[in-house]
């Protein structure tokens, strides 16, 4: 399975240079600044690997990326810069073997322009790409996908602990695809939104923000600030602000040993790729934290992408109804596999899901007779 990620929020370096890695069939390509160096790539590469075995579906995991600054490009270069990238990857994806789907920066367009060019090279092969448009074979319910997924994470944790959305109040750093649609489905189930954040800044409200009117500000404005049913707040303080769940949506490392002791969340559902550092880990474990884990909490946009792929094998299209519902059965599913892996083994939800997708991954190997 293949994710393009196109630019960010991240500064450009002078490392930035072109990168593509495949890992065990998934692969996802970024587009971003600074932060695609092989290191990078490869850790997140492995994150996908365990992800996909942690919702138990048929992908492996890669990661890719090409070093710009997006916000620099006209649409028509970037499309020229994908267009480009596809020529040079066509033989190493397929419908069978790597299949991209979108990340950080790249969006249903990006995707549209893959399989286009890769089908100059294959023939029609809308099977090849996921995240596109519904209009060229896109899945329904793919564009809120990670954020629902987040969503029916903290639903299946916090019934666990005995709590509902709707009794708790939200945290959301991070206001792009997965942060606006987790708040906007958090507000919808009664849930309080007391703050969220982005790029632009941060705005809080104790007695829980108006989401859907906060979404339109922002589409209107650009921006979160100057929003009239809430103050504005630092950024940095987002991350310690009093409420019962923490949701980072935006990049990794945020949650560091600089602030980790601050933090006044008694749940964090880790939206983003690991935003949490080990030392901060360990930190808030000794607080009494209990964390939601990245590659269960955010697999819902690899699992709709999985649909997705499903929907185009078959032709035959799903309505959105059934998206919704099968994405809640494999997340919900796989909030009890892991639970249970964690009491089989007297640890907390992150080491719990990964051993669980380890082990899955070391069972197909041996399976197919490769162990040494």
């Amino acid at each position: 399975m293949v994710q393009i990620l196109v630019g960010s929020s991240l500064s450009c370096s002078t490392r930035c240079e072109p990168l593509f890695t495949n890992f065990n069939g998934k692969i996802t390509l970024a587009i971003c600044a600074c932060r695609v160096d092989l290191d990078e790539v490869n850790a997140l590469a492995q994150l996908m690997t365990w992800k996909t075995a942690v919702v138990d579906i048929p992908y492996g995991g890669a990661k890719g990326g090409i070093g710009c600054i997006p916000k620099e490009l006209s649409v028509s270069e970037l499309e020229r810069l994908t267009r480009v990238f596809t020529q040079k990857i066509h033989d190493l994806i397929g419908i069978n073997t790597d299949v991209p789907a979108p990340d950080m920066g790249t969006n249903a367009q990006t995707m549209a322009w893959i399989l286009d060019e890769y089908s100059k090279f294959h023939g029609h092969s809308p099977a090849v790409v996921t995240g596109k448009p519904v209009d060229l074979g896109g899945s329904l319910g793919r564009e809120a996908a990670t954020g629902r997924g987040v969503v029916y994470a903290a639903e299946a944790f916090l019934a666990e602990q005995g709590k509902q959305i709707k009794d708790l109040t939200f945290a959301i750093q991070g206001f792009g695809n997965v942060g606006s649609w987790a708040a906007r489905l958090i507000h919808e189930m009664g849930g309080k939104v007391v703050a969220v954040s982005d790029i632009t800044g941060a705005v809080k409200n104790q007695n829980g923000l108006d989401i859907p009117s906060l979404l339109s500000h922002k589409e209107a404005t650009g921006k979160l600030i100057d929003f009239s049913g809430a103050d504005v707040m630092s950024s940095d303080e987002l991350l310690t602000h009093e409420c019962d769940v923490l949701i980072p949506c935006a990049l990794g490392g945020v949650l560091n040993k600089e602030n980790a002791d601050y933090v006044k969340a008694k749940f964090i559902v880790e939206a983003a790729n690991h935003p949490t550092d080990p030392e901060a880990d360990e930190i808030l474990s000794k607080k009494g934290v209990l964390i939601v884990p990245d590659i269960y909490a955010n697999a819902g946009g690899v699992t709709v992408s999985y649909f997705e792929w499903v929907q185009n094998i078959q032709g035959f299209m799903w309505d959105e109804e059934k998206v919704n519902k099968e994405l809640k059965k494999y997340m919900t599913k796989a909030f009890h596999n892991l639970k249970n892996m964690c009491q089989t083994h007297n640890c907390n939800l992150r080491m719990g899901a990964f051993t669980l997708g380890v082990n899955r991954v070391a069972r197909a190997t041996q399976l197919r007779g490769w162990e040494a």
